[in-house]
């Protein structure tokens, strides 16, 4: 069980009303433990590890309406629900609280979140294109990654024994299977580049397919048996969260072909154990892949290009080293975490 902070002396809370894994609890988790060194923070709600600083709702609902300085608290919202909730806590319950939403989408929001965005007080974009759709002043905040966590392996072949990967070159799309993360479209570039172009390349498959999307991966699957691929392109399923650098730093090239995404951690995760990545121009993949230094880009539903692509960088293992080696400095020039978490803390300071 998390152990509860005392709530007089938090500043800042990071609501969580997700009970499963997704990106914004993942966020959470790695951000606030980094925070709390420097600041008063902590989160509340279901499925949080034990390390990330907490509070129960019932600490929440009976708070001071003061904080421990005796002004504002700051209430740091991810999700349009914990706006809502924010928002109750100041004009129901009386809470002095100051609000901050932060906002990864990049299409135009609807009406609701139009509404509620007009009645924070700070907001927060994870990328340039996601800040062009907000209709009012923000602070763009890039996400960061862990560089002692994702770091390259000491020997990437033995590590592939070790996982039972295959010995050859190895790409990997990791994230959930389904249709908006374009998981078909490597599937498809996969066998293209395999059966097609003849390359010695094999392909791995990590994330769960959730029930809406079980028909989606069945029948990847069965285009990969068909094409006599199955010992090729491996279906893994879910790997735990700690559990994940490793089979980053298995991979000689990282594929991230989405069709849309908020911003798309996966391809820092990726460059950070100095792999180098293809991703489709999409999130924030553009702010983070150097086009032909780092990896390339090609435009999402793109399966000609993105076969092209595999074929030509998996055809070129010299190219592929020094794009790993380029992508591990890129991250650790512009993408720590640390740099993210300081960005952050001095906007909730910026409100107390």
């Amino acid at each position: 069980m998390t152990a509860r902070l005392d709530i007089k002396t938090i500043d800042v809370i990071a609501p969580n009303f997700k009970r499963r894994l997704s990106g914004v609890t993942a966020t959470i988790v790695r951000l606030v433990p980094l925070q709390a060194q420097s600041i008063g923070i902590a989160s509340f709600g279901a499925g949080l590890p034990k390390h990330v600083p907490c509070v129960s709702l019932w600490q929440v609902l009976t708070m001071s309406r003061r904080g421990p300085s005796g002004g504002p608290r700051v209430w740091h919202a991810r999700r349009n629900v914990e706006v809502i909730a924010g928002l109750v806590l100041r004009w129901l319950l009386g809470k002095k609280l100051k609000l901050i939403f932060t906002s990864a989408s990049q299409r135009e929001h609807t009406w609701m979140t139009r509404w509620l965005i007009r009645r924070v007080d700070k907001v927060i974009a994870t990328s340039r294109r996601g800040a062009a759709y907000l209709q009012r002043e923000n602070t763009v905040i890039m996400h960061g990654i862990d560089l002692e966590g994702f770091a390259p392996p000491p020997d990437r072949a033995a590590l592939k024994a070790e996982l039972n990967l295959p010995a050859g070159l190895l790409t990997g799309c990791y994230g959930r299977v389904r249709h908006q993360k374009g998981t078909d479209v490597y599937v498809d570039a996969m066998i293209s580049a395999i059966n097609d172009n003849g390359l010695d390349l094999y392909g791995v498959v990590l994330g769960r397919a959730t029930e809406s999307h079980v028909g989606f991966e069945r029948d990847l699957k069965k285009r990969v048996a068909d094409a006599g691929l199955a010992d090729r392109i491996l279906f893994l399923g879910e790997k735990p969260v700690h559990e994940m650098a490793k089979w980053y730093q298995a991979l000689d090239l990282f594929v991230a072909p989405q069709r849309w995404e908020g911003f798309g951690l996966t391809p820092l995760e990726a460059m950070a154990c100095k792999v180098p990545v293809v991703a489709t121009r999409v999130g924030a993949f553009e702010d983070i892949v150097d086009d032909g230094v780092t990896g390339a880009l090609v435009d999402r539903d793109d399966i000609p290009s993105m076969t092209a692509t595999l074929v030509d960088w998996a055809s070129d293992i010299d190219r592929l080293q020094q794009a790993g080696e380029a992508s591990r400095a890129r991250v650790t020039e512009s993408f720590r975490i640390q740099g993210e978490a300081d960005a952050i803390t001095a906007v909730y300071r910026s409100l107390l």
